[in-house]
């Protein structure tokens, strides 16, 4: 996979592409937006990794003018925010993840992963085909609801990641602490697991 990297911190950049590159990617660095945006019409890319803060303006509004661009390359936002309006806004321009600063390269990898499965996902009595995007519980299909489907795929696809509440929001037709709780637990009834909650960060799937 070939991955382009927008991030102001030099540091923190190097680090990523360092990373990365260990691990197979092949990744191209910008540390502005006009950076990247000039590398991203001389190459072609199978993911953005933008931050949303920059010096210059920030990473949403360049994703938006990628859009514009008829530009739907699959992006991950490495952001400090926390607000719902700046998070709500990447998903609509079509962002697949955010993760949120500080955080380690090993998370970012496993997200990176997970957003790319292609194999059956195997957990306990549970098997998901993200091509077919069926669940099977102990080989029968089950069948979940849109909202209760998006949160399960979330979980089954970051196994082993807290995901925050922000995100899994972005599963729900009418967003509150109270449907989420509610969505959770009808999941956890359906498919016979144990969705953990922690406290101020998240729900988990915890690997076996």
């Amino acid at each position: 996979m070939k991955l382009l990297l927008l991030e102001d911190d030099h540091i923190l950049s190097e680090t990523l592409q360092l990373f990365l590159l260990k691990e197979g990617y092949a990744v191209d660095l910008a540390l502005s937006i006009e950076e990247a945006e000039t590398l991203t019409f001389q190459n072609v890319y199978d993911l953005y990794l933008f931050d949303i803060n920059l010096p210059e303006g920030n990473g949403l509004d360049l994703l938006k003018s990628l859009r514009y661009a008829d530009d739907a390359t699959p992006t991950i936002f490495i952001t400090a925010l926390t607000d719902m309006n700046s998070m709500a806004e990447g998903f609509k321009l079509g962002a697949i993840d955010y993760i949120k600063k500080p955080f380690d390269p090993q998370e970012l990898l496993i997200r990176i992963a997970a957003k790319f499965v292609t194999g059956t996902l195997f957990y306990k009595h549970l098997e998901y085909d993200p091509q077919s995007k069926i669940i099977r519980l102990n080989g029968e299909i089950v069948d979940l609801g849109n909202v209760q489907f998006k949160i399960a795929e979330k979980l089954l696809c970051q196994c082993g990641l807290v995901i925050s509440k922000e995100e899994l929001y972005e599963c729900l037709d009418h967003i509150s602490d109270t449907a989420l709780r509610v969505a959770i637990t009808k999941l956890k009834q359906k498919l016979d697991i144990d969705i953990k909650n922690i406290r101020g960060k998240g729900y988990i799937l915890e690997k076996l």
